[in-house]
């Protein structure tokens, strides 16, 4: 059980540092958005193409704020909400077969 336990930590510690990366990336295009930067910049360019298609999902969701966009922070809590939920339950998960608990919880 301990390779399938280590094996889960390895997803959880990825998942985590991606989801946390994509934070990252979100809060830049929030901030470039407040500038007038050069849409034709590489960097600018990246940001736009790695989060138009998450914001416009959320955007076509949202009803119309007046022009405030609050498509990165509802992404923003998605993301702590997959970071608290989903990566902590994955590491609960390994340390209890690691600890050989089971998923249950109940030692066999």
């Amino acid at each position: 059980m301990f390779i399938l336990a280590n094996f889960l930590t390895a997803v959880a510690t990825i998942l985590n540092t991606l989801l946390t990366i994509y934070m990252y990336i979100i809060i830049a295009r929030a901030v470039i958005s407040w500038v007038n930067a050069d849409p034709y910049n590489p960097i600018v360019n990246f940001l736009y193409k790695a989060t138009e298609p998450v914001l416009y999902r959320v955007r076509r969701v949202l009803p119309d704020m007046g022009g405030i966009d609050l498509s990165p922070l509802l992404v923003l809590l998605a993301i702590f909400f997959l970071q608290k939920f989903a990566v902590s339950s994955i590491y609960d998960l390994a340390f209890r077969l690691k600890m050989g608990m089971g998923a249950g919880g109940i030692t066999p």
